[in-house]
């Protein structure tokens, strides 16, 4: 399946409620995954996987790591369908991502609330928490910049981090933490191979990431900027897939 490894992180310390997703309107938050072999965890910036003492069987021939995945309009994934995914990790064994474009029905405010911890920027409490992926929706990842010091953090480049330890929010709660934050519930994975073979498939257009399409522009407006990166415009390749 599209996006979904085949088992979820555990490292994740931001975790609620597993019925959040539910209330919130987290899409896929009450689906059950396959229960197939992969699990992916961020420890000390690498993705590793669990299932054997061997590295995965194939290799990417194409490094995406701190790539934007541009869902094609012909998606029929509905979890995807008009996303813009960030590519924090690509390698051999995988691929992990969040999107970064479908905020959901759940501020910051509401969210720190839910963990028992203070904020103290009214702003910051009014910000969107976003769908990041299908998987483990009931946790929270942080992508952020600067990278700093923190718990769990999988650094992205040497530039931007995702961290997935609660210490992120409580500095941010004191006005502490990092400038730039983009904060999801769930990650988007991908096994061994699969995220190579979906863009063969023409599921995906890649481009280079660019740090202010993830942190300075409007929701709406990644997706567009994203294509306008490519030099596509969205709207002519959406009425180019409808005419096919």
């Amino acid at each position: 399946m599209i996006g979904r490894p085949e088992n979820p992180a555990r490292s994740c310390c931001l975790a609620l409620s597993q019925d959040v997703g539910t209330e919130y309107g987290v899409p896929g938050a009450a689906a059950e995954f396959s229960a197939r072999a992969l699990r992916i965890q961020i420890v000390q910036g690498t993705l590793r996987d669990y299932n054997s003492g061997t590295p995965g069987s194939h290799v990417s021939q194409v490094n995406l790591t701190d790539h934007f995945l541009i869902a094609m309009p012909n998606m029929v994934d509905p979890y995807f369908s008009r996303t813009l995914t960030y590519v924090c990790e690509h390698n051999d064994q995988g691929a992990l991502g969040v999107v970064i474009n479908r905020p959901i029905d759940m501020t910051l405010g509401a969210l720190f609330e839910r963990l028992s911890l203070a904020i103290s920027s009214e702003d910051l409490g009014k910000a969107p928490v976003f769908f990041g992926g299908p998987v483990q929706t009931d946790r929270g990842f942080v992508l952020h910049q600067p990278i700093g010091q923190w718990q769990s953090t999988l650094s992205v480049q040497n530039r931007v981090g995702l961290t997935t330890s609660k210490d992120i929010l409580e500095s941010l709660g004191h006005g502490r933490g990092p400038v730039k934050v983009l904060v999801t519930l769930g990650y988007s994975g991908w096994a061994p191979g699969q995220l190579e073979n979906e863009i063969k498939q023409n599921a995906w257009l890649t481009v280079a990431a660019k740090d202010a399409v993830i942190f300075d522009l409007p929701a709406e407006e990644r997706l567009p900027a994203a294509m306008g990166l490519l030099g596509i415009d969205f709207a002519s390749l959406s009425d180019e897939a409808g005419h096919a």
